[in-house]
Protein backbone atom coordinates (compact mmCIF):
# COMPACT_ATOMS: atom_id res chain seq x y z
CA UNK A 1 0.00 0.00 0.00
CA UNK A 2 1.14 3.81 -0.82
CA UNK A 3 1.63 5.55 1.94
CA UNK A 4 2.44 9.05 2.71
CA UNK A 5 4.50 10.71 5.13
CA UNK A 6 3.11 13.42 7.59
CA UNK A 7 2.17 15.56 4.75
CA UNK A 8 -1.58 14.49 4.59
CA UNK A 9 -3.08 14.53 8.06
CA UNK A 10 -6.66 14.70 8.30
CA UNK A 11 -6.63 18.45 8.76
CA UNK A 12 -5.29 19.23 5.81
CA UNK A 13 -6.14 19.53 2.11
CA UNK A 14 -4.34 18.17 -0.48
CA UNK A 15 -4.32 18.65 -3.87
CA UNK A 16 -2.63 15.40 -5.60
CA UNK A 17 -2.56 15.04 -9.77
CA UNK A 18 -1.56 11.90 -11.11
CA UNK A 19 -2.10 12.27 -14.79
CA UNK A 20 -2.41 15.39 -17.23
CA UNK A 21 0.16 17.60 -15.46
CA UNK A 22 3.78 17.81 -17.71
CA UNK A 23 1.55 16.23 -20.44
CA UNK A 24 -1.86 16.80 -22.37
CA UNK A 25 -4.32 14.38 -21.64
CA UNK A 26 -5.50 11.29 -19.47
CA UNK A 27 -6.43 13.48 -16.22
CA UNK A 28 -6.49 12.01 -13.24
CA UNK A 29 -6.58 14.93 -10.14
CA UNK A 30 -6.95 14.48 -6.61
CA UNK A 31 -8.15 16.19 -3.57
CA UNK A 32 -8.05 15.17 0.51
CA UNK A 33 -9.12 16.63 3.47
CA UNK A 34 -10.52 14.51 6.76
CA UNK A 35 -8.81 11.33 4.84
CA UNK A 36 -11.16 11.58 3.06
CA UNK A 37 -10.91 11.71 -1.62
CA UNK A 38 -12.51 13.32 -4.41
CA UNK A 39 -11.22 12.70 -7.96
CA UNK A 40 -11.54 15.16 -11.06
CA UNK A 41 -11.78 13.62 -14.08
CA UNK A 42 -10.40 9.79 -15.30
CA UNK A 43 -9.24 10.09 -18.31
CA UNK A 44 -7.12 8.71 -21.90
CA UNK A 45 -4.62 10.16 -24.05
CA UNK A 46 -3.75 7.84 -27.37
CA UNK A 47 -1.35 5.21 -28.17
CA UNK A 48 2.01 5.95 -29.43
CA UNK A 49 3.82 4.79 -32.39
CA UNK A 50 6.28 2.91 -30.08
CA UNK A 51 3.30 1.23 -27.97
CA UNK A 52 2.19 -1.35 -30.89
CA UNK A 53 -1.01 -2.79 -30.32
CA UNK A 54 -1.99 -0.07 -27.73
CA UNK A 55 -4.97 2.40 -28.80
CA UNK A 56 -4.94 4.10 -25.36
CA UNK A 57 -2.90 4.79 -22.25
CA UNK A 58 -4.30 5.96 -18.97
CA UNK A 59 -2.74 6.95 -15.54
CA UNK A 60 -1.67 4.14 -13.03
CA UNK A 61 -4.24 4.96 -10.16
CA UNK A 62 -2.68 2.57 -7.55
CA UNK A 63 -2.47 5.37 -5.10
CA UNK A 64 -5.75 5.91 -5.01
CA UNK A 65 -6.69 2.70 -5.64
CA UNK A 66 -5.27 1.67 -2.51
CA UNK A 67 -7.44 4.16 -0.14
CA UNK A 68 -10.33 3.43 -2.61
CA UNK A 69 -12.66 2.78 0.62
CA UNK A 70 -11.98 6.52 1.22
CA UNK A 71 -12.29 7.92 -2.44
CA UNK A 72 -16.14 9.76 -2.22
CA UNK A 73 -16.67 10.29 -5.51
CA UNK A 74 -14.89 10.96 -9.16
CA UNK A 75 -16.44 13.96 -10.59
CA UNK A 76 -16.04 14.51 -14.33
CA UNK A 77 -15.35 18.12 -15.53
CA UNK A 78 -16.52 17.22 -19.20
CA UNK A 79 -17.12 14.79 -21.42
CA UNK A 80 -13.81 14.57 -23.51
CA UNK A 81 -11.70 11.06 -23.96
CA UNK A 82 -8.76 12.50 -21.91
CA UNK A 83 -11.51 13.80 -18.82
CA UNK A 84 -13.69 10.45 -18.71
CA UNK A 85 -12.31 8.31 -21.19
CA UNK A 86 -10.73 5.56 -18.54
CA UNK A 87 -13.97 5.05 -16.12
CA UNK A 88 -15.18 2.05 -18.12
CA UNK A 89 -11.61 0.43 -17.72
CA UNK A 90 -10.69 1.38 -13.84
CA UNK A 91 -13.74 2.47 -12.31
CA UNK A 92 -13.86 -1.38 -10.87
CA UNK A 93 -10.85 -0.59 -8.64
CA UNK A 94 -12.97 2.13 -7.33
CA UNK A 95 -16.76 1.54 -7.51
CA UNK A 96 -17.64 4.55 -6.24
CA UNK A 97 -20.25 6.89 -7.07
CA UNK A 98 -19.82 9.02 -10.37
CA UNK A 99 -21.03 12.39 -10.77
CA UNK A 100 -21.36 13.94 -14.46
CA UNK A 101 -23.78 16.69 -16.15
CA UNK A 102 -26.43 15.48 -18.15
CA UNK A 103 -24.35 15.63 -21.97
CA UNK A 104 -21.11 13.67 -20.14
CA UNK A 105 -23.50 11.17 -18.54
CA UNK A 106 -25.22 10.41 -21.64
CA UNK A 107 -21.81 9.77 -23.39
CA UNK A 108 -20.90 7.71 -20.34
CA UNK A 109 -23.44 5.82 -20.33
CA UNK A 110 -22.78 4.52 -23.55
CA UNK A 111 -19.26 3.99 -22.85
CA UNK A 112 -20.33 1.34 -19.50
CA UNK A 113 -22.92 -0.26 -21.77
CA UNK A 114 -19.98 -1.37 -23.93
CA UNK A 115 -18.50 -3.20 -20.91
CA UNK A 116 -21.17 -3.76 -19.18
CA UNK A 117 -20.97 -1.60 -16.47
CA UNK A 118 -23.89 -0.01 -17.12
CA UNK A 119 -26.42 -1.31 -14.37
CA UNK A 120 -23.34 -1.16 -11.69
CA UNK A 121 -22.30 2.40 -11.62
CA UNK A 122 -23.90 4.89 -9.29
CA UNK A 123 -24.04 7.69 -11.91
CA UNK A 124 -25.47 10.87 -10.84
CA UNK A 125 -26.45 13.57 -12.94
CA UNK A 126 -25.55 17.24 -11.83
CA UNK A 127 -27.77 20.22 -13.63
CA UNK A 128 -26.22 23.24 -15.43
CA UNK A 129 -24.98 24.86 -12.31
CA UNK A 130 -25.42 22.28 -10.04
CA UNK A 131 -23.94 22.09 -6.42
CA UNK A 132 -23.41 19.01 -4.29
CA UNK A 133 -21.78 17.51 -1.17
CA UNK A 134 -19.31 14.57 -0.93
CA UNK A 135 -17.74 14.86 2.56
CA UNK A 136 -15.78 17.80 3.38
CA UNK A 137 -16.48 19.42 0.31
CA UNK A 138 -18.81 21.68 -1.17
CA UNK A 139 -18.67 21.33 -5.29
CA UNK A 140 -20.28 23.74 -7.39
CA UNK A 141 -20.39 23.51 -11.81
CA UNK A 142 -19.79 26.34 -12.90
CA UNK A 143 -20.81 26.87 -16.91
CA UNK A 144 -18.05 27.34 -19.49
CA UNK A 145 -17.23 27.27 -22.77
CA UNK A 146 -14.67 24.69 -24.76
CA UNK A 147 -15.14 22.74 -27.81
CA UNK A 148 -17.90 20.28 -26.24
CA UNK A 149 -21.00 20.74 -25.08
CA UNK A 150 -22.02 21.35 -20.90
CA UNK A 151 -17.97 21.83 -19.69
CA UNK A 152 -17.72 22.57 -16.32
CA UNK A 153 -15.05 24.15 -13.99
CA UNK A 154 -15.59 23.04 -10.81
CA UNK A 155 -15.24 25.46 -7.50
CA UNK A 156 -13.93 22.99 -4.25
CA UNK A 157 -15.13 24.65 -0.98
CA UNK A 158 -14.16 23.64 2.13
CA UNK A 159 -13.55 24.88 5.32
CA UNK A 160 -10.31 26.11 4.42
CA UNK A 161 -11.37 28.25 1.48
CA UNK A 162 -12.16 27.61 -2.12
CA UNK A 163 -10.36 26.02 -4.78
CA UNK A 164 -11.65 26.47 -8.38
CA UNK A 165 -10.13 23.64 -10.72
CA UNK A 166 -10.81 25.47 -14.26
CA UNK A 167 -11.17 22.19 -16.54
CA UNK A 168 -10.83 22.57 -20.14
CA UNK A 169 -12.32 26.31 -21.07
CA UNK A 170 -12.05 28.76 -23.17
CA UNK A 171 -14.12 32.47 -23.64
CA UNK A 172 -17.12 31.97 -26.07
CA UNK A 173 -19.02 35.19 -26.01
CA UNK A 174 -22.20 33.95 -28.01
CA UNK A 175 -21.71 29.94 -28.48
CA UNK A 176 -24.07 28.61 -31.20
CA UNK A 177 -25.09 25.46 -29.00
CA UNK A 178 -25.11 25.53 -25.19
CA UNK A 179 -24.52 28.43 -22.70
CA UNK A 180 -21.96 31.05 -22.38
CA UNK A 181 -19.60 30.84 -19.60
CA UNK A 182 -20.87 32.18 -16.29
CA UNK A 183 -19.09 35.00 -15.81
CA UNK A 184 -21.42 36.63 -12.50
CA UNK A 185 -20.35 33.25 -10.85
CA UNK A 186 -16.96 33.30 -11.23
CA UNK A 187 -16.66 37.12 -10.14
CA UNK A 188 -19.36 36.11 -7.31
CA UNK A 189 -15.85 33.30 -6.28
CA UNK A 190 -13.31 35.92 -7.26
CA UNK A 191 -15.66 38.14 -4.47
CA UNK A 192 -15.74 36.21 -2.30
CA UNK A 193 -11.89 34.78 -2.44
CA UNK A 194 -10.58 31.96 -3.95
CA UNK A 195 -7.69 30.27 -2.47
CA UNK A 196 -6.12 28.41 -5.37
CA UNK A 197 -6.89 27.77 -9.20
CA UNK A 198 -5.66 25.02 -10.77
CA UNK A 199 -5.39 25.86 -14.42
CA UNK A 200 -5.76 24.89 -18.02
CA UNK A 201 -1.94 25.50 -19.69
CA UNK A 202 -2.43 24.22 -23.44
CA UNK A 203 -2.44 27.31 -25.18
CA UNK A 204 -0.43 29.53 -22.54
CA UNK A 205 2.08 30.39 -25.65
CA UNK A 206 -0.78 31.79 -27.87
CA UNK A 207 -1.16 35.16 -27.71
CA UNK A 208 -4.67 36.41 -28.27
CA UNK A 209 -7.74 35.01 -28.38
CA UNK A 210 -8.69 31.45 -29.00
CA UNK A 211 -11.23 32.72 -31.39
CA UNK A 212 -15.00 32.04 -32.01
CA UNK A 213 -17.25 29.23 -33.22
CA UNK A 214 -19.54 31.63 -35.17
CA UNK A 215 -16.85 33.67 -36.56
CA UNK A 216 -15.38 29.61 -38.70
CA UNK A 217 -18.30 29.46 -39.62
CA UNK A 218 -18.37 31.74 -42.31
CA UNK A 219 -14.79 30.76 -43.12
CA UNK A 220 -16.07 26.98 -43.94
CA UNK A 221 -18.63 28.25 -45.97
CA UNK A 222 -16.29 29.71 -48.30
CA UNK A 223 -14.42 26.57 -48.40
CA UNK A 224 -17.92 24.55 -49.47
CA UNK A 225 -18.82 27.75 -52.07
CA UNK A 226 -19.13 26.37 -55.71
CA UNK A 227 -17.19 23.32 -54.90
CA UNK A 228 -18.37 21.09 -57.48
CA UNK A 229 -16.85 17.48 -56.31
CA UNK A 230 -16.98 15.92 -52.91
CA UNK A 231 -16.21 18.27 -49.58
CA UNK A 232 -15.24 16.38 -46.38
CA UNK A 233 -14.89 17.80 -43.20
CA UNK A 234 -12.90 16.10 -40.25
CA UNK A 235 -12.94 17.24 -36.79
CA UNK A 236 -12.76 16.51 -32.97
CA UNK A 237 -15.98 13.33 -33.18
CA UNK A 238 -16.97 15.13 -29.62
CA UNK A 239 -17.70 18.39 -30.99
CA UNK A 240 -21.39 18.26 -31.16
CA UNK A 241 -20.93 22.34 -31.46
CA UNK A 242 -19.04 21.64 -34.56
CA UNK A 243 -21.49 18.96 -36.06
CA UNK A 244 -23.82 21.88 -35.88
CA UNK A 245 -21.62 24.60 -37.60
CA UNK A 246 -21.35 21.70 -40.92
CA UNK A 247 -25.01 20.86 -40.88
CA UNK A 248 -25.98 24.76 -41.23
CA UNK A 249 -23.13 25.17 -43.82
CA UNK A 250 -24.39 21.91 -46.04
CA UNK A 251 -28.19 22.95 -46.20
CA UNK A 252 -27.15 26.71 -47.11
CA UNK A 253 -25.75 25.49 -50.21
CA UNK A 254 -28.18 22.13 -51.06
CA UNK A 255 -25.85 19.62 -49.27
CA UNK A 256 -27.16 16.26 -47.54
CA UNK A 257 -24.46 16.14 -44.45
CA UNK A 258 -23.61 12.61 -43.63
CA UNK A 259 -21.86 11.26 -40.95
CA UNK A 260 -19.11 8.59 -41.14
CA UNK A 261 -17.54 7.24 -37.67
CA UNK A 262 -19.27 5.57 -34.96
CA UNK A 263 -18.48 8.11 -32.42
CA UNK A 264 -19.45 10.93 -34.52
CA UNK A 265 -23.42 9.10 -34.52
CA UNK A 266 -22.53 8.41 -30.87
CA UNK A 267 -22.11 12.20 -29.66
CA UNK A 268 -25.12 13.70 -32.01
CA UNK A 269 -27.17 10.58 -30.13
CA UNK A 270 -25.99 11.98 -26.33
CA UNK A 271 -26.48 15.43 -27.77
CA UNK A 272 -29.67 15.30 -28.58
CA UNK A 273 -30.97 12.67 -25.35
CA UNK A 274 -29.23 15.82 -23.17
CA UNK A 275 -31.85 18.22 -25.55
CA UNK A 276 -29.33 19.66 -27.85
CA UNK A 277 -28.76 19.56 -31.97
CA UNK A 278 -32.73 18.45 -32.20
CA UNK A 279 -33.25 20.81 -34.63
CA UNK A 280 -31.12 19.61 -37.31
CA UNK A 281 -31.45 18.62 -40.93
CA UNK A 282 -31.68 14.79 -41.57
CA UNK A 283 -28.78 12.93 -40.99
CA UNK A 284 -27.42 10.49 -43.68
CA UNK A 285 -25.38 7.44 -42.71
CA UNK A 286 -22.02 6.39 -44.83
CA UNK A 287 -24.42 3.52 -46.77
CA UNK A 288 -26.20 6.95 -48.30
CA UNK A 289 -23.37 8.52 -49.92
CA UNK A 290 -23.17 6.98 -52.93
CA UNK A 291 -26.61 7.41 -54.02
CA UNK A 292 -26.04 10.60 -54.15
CA UNK A 293 -24.82 13.21 -57.24
CA UNK A 294 -20.63 14.56 -55.89
CA UNK A 295 -21.71 17.97 -55.27
CA UNK A 296 -24.85 16.78 -53.26
CA UNK A 297 -23.05 15.48 -49.92
CA UNK A 298 -20.84 17.01 -47.63
CA UNK A 299 -19.36 14.31 -45.45
CA UNK A 300 -17.96 15.06 -41.84
CA UNK A 301 -15.82 12.32 -40.76
CA UNK A 302 -13.70 10.86 -37.51
CA UNK A 303 -9.93 10.59 -37.79
CA UNK A 304 -8.76 14.27 -37.65
CA UNK A 305 -5.84 12.88 -35.29
CA UNK A 306 -4.89 10.27 -37.75
CA UNK A 307 -5.81 7.36 -35.94
CA UNK A 308 -5.62 4.14 -37.67
CA UNK A 309 -8.90 2.62 -37.23
CA UNK A 310 -10.66 5.83 -37.93
CA UNK A 311 -12.54 6.76 -40.75
CA UNK A 312 -10.73 9.03 -42.40
CA UNK A 313 -7.78 6.68 -42.55
CA UNK A 314 -9.42 4.23 -43.98
CA UNK A 315 -11.08 6.45 -47.27
CA UNK A 316 -7.08 7.70 -47.06
CA UNK A 317 -5.66 4.06 -47.54
CA UNK A 318 -8.69 3.55 -50.10
CA UNK A 319 -10.09 0.97 -47.54
CA UNK A 320 -13.46 2.43 -46.91
CA UNK A 321 -16.62 0.03 -47.42
CA UNK A 322 -18.41 3.50 -48.82
CA UNK A 323 -16.94 6.10 -48.77
CA UNK A 324 -14.60 7.07 -51.97
CA UNK A 325 -12.57 10.38 -53.14
CA UNK A 326 -11.13 11.00 -56.29
CA UNK A 327 -9.09 14.26 -57.75
CA UNK A 328 -11.23 17.61 -57.39
CA UNK A 329 -12.87 16.60 -54.15
CA UNK A 330 -11.40 18.57 -50.95
CA UNK A 331 -10.34 17.22 -47.08
CA UNK A 332 -10.62 20.46 -44.72
CA UNK A 333 -9.00 19.41 -41.37
CA UNK A 334 -11.90 21.59 -38.83
CA UNK A 335 -8.99 20.55 -36.12
CA UNK A 336 -5.43 21.25 -35.11
CA UNK A 337 -2.64 18.92 -34.55
CA UNK A 338 -2.53 17.43 -30.99
CA UNK A 339 1.20 17.28 -29.98
CA UNK A 340 2.59 13.89 -30.74
CA UNK A 341 -0.05 13.08 -33.93
CA UNK A 342 1.97 14.39 -36.42
CA UNK A 343 3.43 11.47 -38.47
CA UNK A 344 0.16 9.66 -38.77
CA UNK A 345 -1.49 12.89 -39.72
CA UNK A 346 0.85 13.70 -42.42
CA UNK A 347 0.78 10.47 -43.86
CA UNK A 348 -2.58 10.37 -44.37
CA UNK A 349 -2.64 13.56 -45.68
CA UNK A 350 0.21 12.87 -48.62
CA UNK A 351 -2.01 9.67 -49.34
CA UNK A 352 -5.12 12.17 -50.38
CA UNK A 353 -2.79 14.42 -52.42
CA UNK A 354 -1.05 12.09 -54.31
CA UNK A 355 -4.42 11.24 -55.29
CA UNK A 356 -4.79 14.59 -56.50
CA UNK A 357 -7.39 15.62 -53.84
CA UNK A 358 -7.14 19.18 -52.18
CA UNK A 359 -5.90 19.12 -48.28
CA UNK A 360 -7.32 22.01 -46.55
CA UNK A 361 -5.53 22.47 -42.68
CA UNK A 362 -5.27 25.20 -40.19
CA UNK A 363 -2.13 26.61 -41.90
CA UNK A 364 -4.19 26.83 -45.23
CA UNK A 365 -7.04 28.34 -43.96
CA UNK A 366 -9.32 29.71 -40.71
CA UNK A 367 -10.72 26.00 -40.68
CA UNK A 368 -10.59 25.53 -36.42
CA UNK A 369 -10.94 27.32 -33.26
CA UNK A 370 -9.03 25.93 -30.14
CA UNK A 371 -11.32 24.72 -26.80
CA UNK A 372 -7.94 26.04 -24.78
CA UNK A 373 -7.72 29.78 -23.62
CA UNK A 374 -5.19 31.66 -25.10
CA UNK A 375 -3.31 34.12 -23.04
CA UNK A 376 -5.73 37.23 -23.03
CA UNK A 377 -8.39 34.63 -22.67
CA UNK A 378 -6.27 33.39 -19.42
CA UNK A 379 -5.73 37.29 -18.46
CA UNK A 380 -9.76 37.65 -18.60
CA UNK A 381 -9.98 34.76 -16.27
CA UNK A 382 -7.17 35.83 -13.86
CA UNK A 383 -8.98 39.41 -13.58
CA UNK A 384 -12.50 37.68 -12.62
CA UNK A 385 -11.32 34.92 -10.36
CA UNK A 386 -8.30 36.76 -8.26
CA UNK A 387 -6.68 33.55 -7.04
CA UNK A 388 -4.22 33.75 -4.53
CA UNK A 389 -1.88 31.04 -5.91
CA UNK A 390 -2.36 29.38 -9.49
CA UNK A 391 -1.14 25.85 -10.23
CA UNK A 392 -1.17 25.10 -13.50
CA UNK A 393 -2.33 21.75 -14.91
CA UNK A 394 -3.10 20.56 -18.34
CA UNK A 395 -0.11 20.27 -20.43
CA UNK A 396 3.18 20.16 -20.99
CA UNK A 397 6.85 21.47 -18.86
CA UNK A 398 6.72 24.03 -21.30
CA UNK A 399 3.34 25.06 -20.96
CA UNK A 400 3.51 24.91 -17.14
CA UNK A 401 6.64 26.63 -16.57
CA UNK A 402 5.18 29.36 -19.42
CA UNK A 403 2.53 29.52 -17.30
CA UNK A 404 3.45 30.18 -13.76
CA UNK A 405 5.10 33.29 -15.13
CA UNK A 406 2.44 34.85 -17.16
CA UNK A 407 0.37 34.48 -14.04
CA UNK A 408 2.75 36.37 -12.26
CA UNK A 409 2.48 38.68 -15.03
CA UNK A 410 -1.30 39.13 -14.21
CA UNK A 411 -1.10 39.95 -10.64
CA UNK A 412 -0.65 36.52 -9.13
CA UNK A 413 0.89 36.42 -5.91
CA UNK A 414 1.84 32.88 -5.80
CA UNK A 415 2.44 29.85 -8.22
CA UNK A 416 3.27 26.15 -7.89
CA UNK A 417 5.03 24.16 -10.43
CA UNK A 418 3.84 20.90 -9.98
CA UNK A 419 3.83 17.35 -11.81
CA UNK A 420 1.80 14.25 -11.48
CA UNK A 421 2.63 12.63 -8.30
CA UNK A 422 3.58 15.81 -6.60
CA UNK A 423 1.45 16.38 -3.12
CA UNK A 424 0.34 19.86 -2.86
CA UNK A 425 -0.41 21.53 0.50
CA UNK A 426 -3.36 23.81 -0.13
CA UNK A 427 -4.02 24.91 3.73
CA UNK A 428 -3.55 25.34 6.80
CA UNK A 429 -0.11 26.91 6.09
CA UNK A 430 2.04 28.16 2.88
CA UNK A 431 0.88 26.08 -0.47
CA UNK A 432 3.66 24.22 -1.44
CA UNK A 433 4.77 20.45 -2.61
CA UNK A 434 5.16 19.09 0.61
CA UNK A 435 5.29 15.33 -0.82
CA UNK A 436 5.31 13.03 -3.79
CA UNK A 437 3.27 9.33 -4.23
CA UNK A 438 4.39 7.25 -7.33
CA UNK A 439 2.31 7.46 -10.78
CA UNK A 440 2.80 5.53 -13.82
CA UNK A 441 0.79 4.66 -16.96
CA UNK A 442 -1.50 1.77 -18.06
CA UNK A 443 -1.58 0.60 -21.61
CA UNK A 444 -5.18 -0.69 -23.18
CA UNK A 445 -3.84 -4.37 -24.52
CA UNK A 446 -6.84 -5.74 -25.93
CA UNK A 447 -8.90 -5.87 -22.96
CA UNK A 448 -6.08 -5.74 -20.50
CA UNK A 449 -4.27 -3.18 -19.11
CA UNK A 450 -0.37 -3.29 -18.10
CA UNK A 451 1.80 -1.16 -17.02
CA UNK A 452 3.57 0.68 -19.75
CA UNK A 453 7.05 -1.19 -19.33
CA UNK A 454 5.57 -3.85 -18.73
CA UNK A 455 7.67 -6.61 -19.59
CA UNK A 456 5.03 -7.90 -22.84
CA UNK A 457 5.38 -4.57 -24.13
CA UNK A 458 8.85 -4.25 -23.32
CA UNK A 459 9.27 -7.38 -25.54
CA UNK A 460 6.80 -5.85 -28.10
CA UNK A 461 8.50 -2.75 -28.63
CA UNK A 462 11.81 -4.66 -29.11
CA UNK A 463 10.27 -7.35 -31.57
CA UNK A 464 9.13 -4.46 -33.52
CA UNK A 465 12.78 -2.85 -33.74
CA UNK A 466 14.83 -6.48 -34.05
CA UNK A 467 12.94 -8.83 -35.04
CA UNK A 468 12.83 -12.58 -34.05
CA UNK A 469 14.70 -15.70 -34.87
CA UNK A 470 13.46 -19.05 -33.97
CA UNK A 471 15.47 -22.02 -33.35
CA UNK A 472 14.38 -25.70 -33.09
CA UNK A 473 16.60 -28.34 -31.68
CA UNK A 474 15.90 -32.28 -31.79
CA UNK A 475 18.28 -33.93 -29.22
CA UNK A 476 18.21 -37.40 -27.37
CA UNK A 477 17.60 -38.40 -23.83
CA UNK A 478 21.76 -37.78 -23.27
CA UNK A 479 21.96 -34.29 -25.12
CA UNK A 480 23.44 -35.35 -28.47
CA UNK A 481 21.92 -33.47 -31.36
CA UNK A 482 20.14 -35.78 -33.90
CA UNK A 483 20.02 -32.84 -36.87
CA UNK A 484 21.03 -29.49 -37.28
CA UNK A 485 19.24 -26.86 -35.77
CA UNK A 486 16.39 -25.46 -37.32
CA UNK A 487 15.86 -21.55 -38.04
CA UNK A 488 13.04 -19.39 -38.75
CA UNK A 489 13.51 -15.74 -38.63
CA UNK A 490 10.99 -12.52 -38.66
CA UNK A 491 12.10 -9.33 -39.27
CA UNK A 492 15.98 -10.29 -38.92
CA UNK A 493 17.17 -10.19 -42.56
CA UNK A 494 16.29 -11.53 -46.40
CA UNK A 495 15.29 -14.70 -46.99
CA UNK A 496 18.54 -17.01 -47.62
CA UNK A 497 20.95 -14.79 -45.94
CA UNK A 498 21.02 -16.14 -42.60
CA UNK A 499 24.40 -18.03 -42.17
CA UNK A 500 23.07 -21.33 -41.11
CA UNK A 501 26.78 -23.18 -41.45
CA UNK A 502 28.19 -21.43 -38.93
CA UNK A 503 25.14 -20.49 -36.54
CA UNK A 504 24.98 -24.92 -36.63
CA UNK A 505 28.58 -24.94 -35.70
CA UNK A 506 28.38 -22.35 -33.16
CA UNK A 507 25.19 -23.84 -31.55
CA UNK A 508 26.87 -27.96 -32.04
CA UNK A 509 29.96 -26.68 -30.27
CA UNK A 510 28.39 -24.84 -27.27
CA UNK A 511 26.16 -27.49 -26.54
CA UNK A 512 29.13 -30.04 -27.19
CA UNK A 513 31.12 -27.66 -24.29
CA UNK A 514 28.38 -28.49 -21.56
CA UNK A 515 28.91 -31.22 -19.27
CA UNK A 516 26.59 -34.57 -19.69
CA UNK A 517 24.40 -33.20 -16.49
CA UNK A 518 23.79 -29.41 -17.82
CA UNK A 519 22.97 -31.40 -22.02
CA UNK A 520 20.29 -33.49 -20.17
CA UNK A 521 18.71 -29.75 -18.42
CA UNK A 522 16.28 -28.44 -21.07
CA UNK A 523 16.63 -24.79 -19.61
CA UNK A 524 20.52 -24.88 -19.89
CA UNK A 525 20.02 -25.82 -23.23
CA UNK A 526 17.61 -23.56 -24.34
CA UNK A 527 19.70 -20.70 -22.83
CA UNK A 528 23.23 -21.96 -24.15
CA UNK A 529 21.91 -22.12 -27.72
CA UNK A 530 20.13 -18.76 -27.37
CA UNK A 531 23.29 -16.84 -26.26
CA UNK A 532 25.77 -18.91 -29.01
CA UNK A 533 23.04 -17.53 -32.07
CA UNK A 534 22.91 -14.10 -30.47
CA UNK A 535 26.62 -13.86 -30.20
CA UNK A 536 27.16 -14.89 -33.80
CA UNK A 537 24.42 -12.79 -35.13
CA UNK A 538 26.14 -9.61 -33.59
CA UNK A 539 29.36 -10.49 -34.92
CA UNK A 540 28.23 -11.14 -38.17
CA UNK A 541 25.62 -8.57 -38.57
CA UNK A 542 25.56 -6.56 -36.07
CA UNK A 543 21.83 -7.82 -35.02
CA UNK A 544 20.09 -8.51 -32.21
CA UNK A 545 17.00 -9.56 -32.47
CA UNK A 546 15.17 -11.71 -30.19
CA UNK A 547 16.38 -15.50 -29.91
CA UNK A 548 13.63 -18.00 -29.16
CA UNK A 549 14.42 -21.49 -28.83
CA UNK A 550 12.36 -24.59 -29.35
CA UNK A 551 13.55 -27.94 -27.85
CA UNK A 552 12.10 -31.34 -28.94
CA UNK A 553 13.67 -34.52 -26.40
CA UNK A 554 13.28 -37.92 -28.26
Amino acid sequence: MTELHDSQTDDELVFVPLGGTGEIGMNLNLYGLDGKWIMLDLGVTFGEDGLPGVDVVMPDPTFIEDRHSDLLAIVLTHGHEDHLGAVQYLWPRFRCPVYASPFAAALLRRKLAEVGLEDEVELHEVPIGGRFELGPFDLEFVTVTHSILEPNAVAVRTRYGTVLHTGDFKIETAPPVGDATDVDKLKALGDAGVLAMVCDSTNVLQKGNSGQEADLCDSLDALVADRTGRVLVTTFASNATRVNTVARIAARHGRHLALVGRSLWRIVEAAREAGYLRDLPPLLSDADIGYLPRDKVLILATGSQGEPRAALAKIAAEDHPNVTLEAGDVVVFSSKIIPGNGKPIYRMINRLMKRGIEVVTERDAFVHVSGHPARDELAQYYDWVRPSTVIPVHGEARHLREHVSFSRSCGVPHAVLAENGDVIRLAPGPIEIVDSVPTGRLALDGNMLLPIDSDVLRERRRLMREGVLFVTLVMDESGDLLADPKWRAQGVLIDGEIPEGGLAEMVRGNLKALSASKRRDDEVVRETARLAVRRELRRVYDKRPTVTVELVRI
